[in-house]
């Protein structure tokens, strides 16, 4: 017998159309912060940046690919991950069907890490995506928009990360910490390697020829691209997390 509340039908949808009230209203919200992101002043990007891509040496101009608009995922794979981080890689797994529609939008969408090319490539395959994938591990574009960080801010405990200042150096027990540990043995890496890098997204705008930066969120800002989690919210027992209980999409047990 469910210890959760029951009830009759009339009851249900008595219940039902009140929260529909509250969800209405959220989506109401939802559209003014749309309207208000649109509304930021752009900035100039005035350094030049040169990205590999398989088509070879790009611009940030040419991620464009010929039309006005561009979304970047900032993914989190740093030089030393043998692995794209599994949280970017379940949100990666959404990409490809959103490309096409986005690109016959005026919307290129595209991920960008450090990690070279060769190793983008390679993960693309095994993970069996085709959306664009570039390289930044020749020029600054991570640091410049705060999705990596320097030795010198980790050392100082104070990354530049979501618009705030913050000590991401975990406790002498962090290490130990089963999620943490999971984490980081998914990349191959340490907590500091693994942390330096972090996710986020970025868009851009490109009129007579000058890229512009429009928006940028971090952290739980990039939680509505996370697809898996639209659906949670919507299951009868939500998020129901316990630890790292996701996984890359070919790690999973066949069930």
């Amino acid at each position: 017998m469910t210890k959760h509340k029951t009830g009759t039908r009339e009851q249900w949808l008595a219940a039902r159309l009140e929260l529909l009230k509250a969800e209405k209203e959220l989506t109401r919200q939802s559209d003014e912060l749309a309207r208000r992101r649109q509304e930021l002043p752009w900035v100039r990007i005035a350094k030049q940046y040169t990205f590999e891509t398989d088509e070879g040496s790009a611009s940030l101009a040419d991620l464009f690919r010929g039309r006005s608009q561009l979304l970047v995922y900032h993914f989190m794979f740093g030089p030393d991950y043998t692995a794209g981080c599994p949280s970017c890689s379940a949100i990666a797994d959404g990409f490809n069907g959103s490309v096409v529609h986005l690109a016959n939008h005026d919307v290129t969408l595209a991920a960008v890490s450090r990690a070279p090319l060769a190793k983008l490539q390679a993960y693309k395959r095994r993970m069996g995506w085709t959306f664009p994938w570039a390289s930044s591990s020749g020029n600054t574009f991570n640091y410049d928009f705060h999705v990596t960080h320097t030795k010198e801010e980790w050392t100082a405990g104070a990354v530049e990360y979501n618009f705030r200042s913050m000590d991401l150096r975990l406790p002498a027990s962090g290490e130990n910490d089963p999620f943490i540990t999971q984490l980081t043995a998914s990349v191959g890496t340490d907590w500091p390697t693994y942390r330096q890098e972090g996710p986020g997204m970025s868009a851009f705008v490109l009129e007579d020829g000058v890229v512009y930066h429009t928006y940028s969120a971090y952290e739980r800002g990039v939680d509505g691209l996370w697809g898996m989690y639209q659906w949670l919210d919507r299951a009868p027992k939500g998020r129901n997390e316990t630890g790292l209980w996701w996984r890359r999409h070919d790690e999973y047990d066949k069930r």
